[in-house]
């Protein structure tokens, strides 16, 4: 039989315990599923510097954990388990964990955005020991190496100034002649001393080396998209930075998406088509993604979501 609950919250970012915070503070008794990586993309991230109320800084692990706490003392339950498939096409909603079924009057989706990758081999081989899609995370360990960072847009352009506060030189590696980047983030990456440029290329191979049982990147080989010329290029360390892919494949089919597949919501709210149904942080922002506006979306949804429910009665 399945297990009821007035509210469950998909995901377990700032969005998604900011939401439980709210909804247990207003007696909804909210479940959170958390998922494979509680705390979302913020336990992957070491010093937050930009959340407002801490000037010095807190890990981002640290905060998730005090974010999870807060919900918790009003009442709001973690569950760290993944959902395996969702049906919001009848009410009350459906939601699986494998095998274990679960109902819900109201839903709301915080599952995030994840890095998108190359899909290379050796792009797997090597994450983790050289290769990365977070310069917040791992730009410590670049103290005075060099590294390349792929990427044309936005997201490449300031995981590449980031890594100029450790690293001793970032070039930038770019599939056309030209970047997508703002044209702020174009004119402080040009005048970076730091920062290096190879245009029309693409990376073709990661490659690596094996020192006394341990792995670390050695290099990049890279095609020129214009003449098919391959050249290697020595590097300590490769940065994804192509952007985000939103979390939604669970519901596609039945909730609308724009053309990226991020959830669309109504207005200025965070309603989506299906009534009773919210998407709150990254899942539904292509445009900012930060702690503090995924965290005020999910602010939004709880109380969207008690309103709805009083509208319901």
């Amino acid at each position: 039989m399945a297990s009821h609950h007035t509210l469950i919250v998909i995901g377990s970012g700032p969005a998604g315990l900011t939401a439980a915070l709210y909804a247990a503070r207003a007696n909804l008794s909210p479940v959170v599923f958390e998922g494979i990586q509680p705390g979302g993309q913020l336990t992957i991230t070491t010093e937050v510097e930009n959340y407002p109320g801490f000037p010095q800084g807190i890990l981002g692990p640290e905060l998730m954990d005090q974010l999870r706490a807060q919900a918790q003392r009003f009442g709001a339950q973690s569950l760290f388990k993944h959902v395996s498939k969702v049906d919001v096409r009848s009410r009350p909603f459906h939601i699986w964990s494998d095998e274990e079924e679960y109902t819900a009057d109201a839903l709301i989706v915080a599952t995030g955005a994840s890095a998108r990758l190359l899909g290379l081999p050796s792009e797997k081989e090597y994450m983790g020991y050289g290769v990365s899609a977070c310069a917040t995370c791992d730009g410590f360990f670049c103290r005075s190496l060099e590294v390349v960072v792929i990427g044309g847009g936005d997201t490449a352009v300031e995981e590449a100034t980031f890594l100029t506060k450790f690293a001793s030189k970032v070039t930038i590696i770019h599939r056309r002649d030209a970047l997508r980047a703002s044209k702020f983030m174009q004119e402080k990456a040009s005048k970076n001393p730091k920062i290096a440029f190879l245009w029309d290329s693409i990376i073709e191979e990661i490659l690596g080396k094996n020192e006394n049982g341990k792995k670390s990147v050695a290099g990049v080989r890279v095609k020129n998209v214009k003449t098919g010329m391959t050249t290697e290029m020595k590097t300590d360390g490769v940065f994804i930075g192509i952007g985000h892919k939103p979390n939604t494949d669970l519901f596609k089919g039945q909730l609308d998406m724009d053309v990226a597949g991020y959830l669309v919501t109504k207005g200025k709210g965070t309603a989506t088509n299906v009534q009773g149904v919210f998407a709150a942080g990254d899942v539904a922002d292509s445009v900012y993604r930060q702690a503090i506006t995924a965290a005020g979306s999910g602010c939004q949804a709880a109380i969207d979501v008690e309103r709805w429910l009083e509208g319901q009665e």
